[in-house]
């Protein structure tokens, strides 16, 4: 794509991706203003992601800093304008996420399913309520929002939900969404253990007709060791088993074991638990030194409370407190049950071993980590959803599905754009160094190699996705205005860099 006229590189490079995925016309027909503010504030998201204040001034061309508003011949832009196409772009939603279940999911394909949270400044939005933080934001009122993934990670479809919804109270509008909105008759749903509970399987996912892969939470899969159908002699030349239990009937159960996963849990516990042995070690110095003991069962009793659950490791101490004594042990044999399950998940799933075997299965689980990484680029690393400052539930709304759609752009970017960055473009070779699934993933020599030296094959700098932006962004643009030609003036801009051209060349962008 050549670069029109007086449009910056950086933005080009965006908005031509835009294009080319055809992301502008699944917003809206060309020419409607609602359309075109909408693509400014996705690309200036990516760009530099700002409140609607800080990007209604950046497309203003009296006080612009890129092309953007220029580019798309937005004029005078004002915060009310940008709320105003918000609004516009909710009521759509529902038809875009439908445009995307038709591009990137097909009946019979997985589908990614995770949910987060992200914490709001302010406290009159009706959404926000106190819930357990993701964010470690402790007291703070938030949203939570479930974010659907095609198979290779690629957004679809969000929602929002009040800050103190539990995760398993998510799912049946997403399986509504599958079959209702999205005329998917059949799909594999994929979640985590905490999201697609016994309760979801039962009540929303088998009468919708969906299958699904999950994992058993530790009680359950006590539960099976207690009962005999689990029996850890399996893992003595093997990593991996599929195993039947009558409490679970008509499903699958694929039992793993990590050895390093088992020996970080061991080494965490004996941490955690020397940490408590050291705090309730001071209570009884307290109590048995000579001068102005800790006396009485009840003040005992209030230090060793204030103490005992720090290191979350209560369980496993005994305490014997009396009015002049304190005493503690651990429990040994509670701690070494605990230790013999170090290590072991268990993968269960409707689909029989003939539609998607064992490694299959817990290749698919561990898909959920795309969706995570997702989450990150949101909220974090690159596009900054949160802190939240809407106050209106629909403006809270569309900004958190206009951070998604912004993803979506970053995505398809990425993936363009991987030979210049960190991401493992070789995954084939990474596959075959994995001894088992079941281990750690691995990085392919082509990928260890860029991060070691820091250099691409043929011996440019590696980026982030955020610093190879930056670094596209210096391309300069310059108008020059002679005292000969005063009424035609001369665009130039700056001669691209070898990173700069080769990012530009992935972009399909002609500088």
């Amino acid at each position: 794509m050549s670069l029109p006229p007086g449009e910056d590189p950086v933005v080009a490079a965006a908005f031509g991706t835009a294009r080319r995925i055809g992301l502008d016309r699944l917003l809206g027909p060309a020419g409607n203003r609602c359309r075109d503010l909408i693509l400014g504030l996705l690309v200036g998201r990516i760009l530099e992601p700002a409140s609607k204040l800080a990007t209604a001034r950046t497309l203003c061309p009296a006080t612009a800093t890129s092309s953007l508003g220029e580019t798309l011949g937005l004029g005078e832009v004002d915060e009310d304008e940008l709320y105003t196409a918000l609004d516009w772009l909710l009521e759509r939603q529902s038809a875009i996420e439908a445009a995307l279940a038709k591009r990137h999911l097909t009946n019979g394909t997985l589908v990614l399913y995770d949910v987060s949270s992200s914490y709001m400044e302010g406290r009159c939005c009706p959404l926000a309520k106190r819930g357990y933080s993701r964010d470690g934001r402790k007291g703070t009122l938030q949203i939570i929002y479930g974010l659907l993934c095609a198979p290779d990670g690629c957004p679809v479809a969000i929602e929002v939900f009040d800050g103190n919804t539990g995760d398993p109270m998510t799912l049946a509008t997403q399986v509504e969404k599958l079959r209702q909105r999205f005329h998917l008759d059949h799909v594999v749903l994929v979640g985590d253990r905490g999201m697609i509970t016994q309760a979801r399987i039962t009540e929303d996912i088998k009468s919708a007709g969906l299958d699904w892969i999950t994992a058993l939470r530790a009680p359950a899969i006590k539960a099976l060791l207690e009962s005999g159908a689990l029996q850890l002699s399996l893992f003595d030349q093997r990593d991996m088993a599929s195993i039947t239990a009558p409490d679970f009937p008509g499903e699958r159960l694929v039992v793993c074991r990590n050895p390093d996963l088992a020996a970080e849990r061991t080494r965490k516990r004996e941490d955690l638990l020397a940490a408590t042995e050291r705090d309730l070690a001071r209570i009884r110095a307290a109590v048995t030194r000579k001068r102005q003991p800790l006396r009485g069962t009840a003040e005992i009793a209030l230090a060793v409370g204030a103490v005992r659950n720090k290191h979350k490791m209560a369980k496993h101490f005994e305490t014997d407190i009396t009015d002049a004594a304190f005493s503690f042990a651990r429990k040994t044999n509670e701690i070494a049950a605990e230790a013999a399950t170090d290590g072991v998940y268990v993968v269960r799933t409707s689909l029989p071993e003939e539609v998607i075997d064992d490694t299959e299965t817990v290749r698919s689980y561990k898909s959920l980590s795309l969706v995570e990484r997702a989450f990150r680029c949101i909220k974090t690393v690159d596009l900054h959803v949160r802190p939240v400052y809407h106050w209106l539930a629909d403006r809270v709304r569309a900004h958190v599905f206009l951070c998604m759609l912004a993803y979506y752009l970053e995505w398809h970017m990425r993936q363009r754009l991987a030979p210049m960055l960190f991401d493992d473009t070789d995954k084939k070779a990474a596959e075959a160094l994995r001894v088992s699934v079941v281990a750690k993933a691995q990085r392919s020599p082509a990928a260890v190699t860029k991060q070691t030296t820091g250099l691409t094959d043929d011996g440019l700098p590696v980026h982030s996705f955020q610093t190879l932006l930056a670094d596209l962004a210096t391309v300069a643009r310059n108008t020059i205005i002679t005292a000969i030609t005063p009424n035609y003036p001369l665009t130039v801009f700056t001669s691209p860099t070898p990173i700069q051209r080769k990012a530009f060349d992935l972009l399909g962008v002609t500088v």
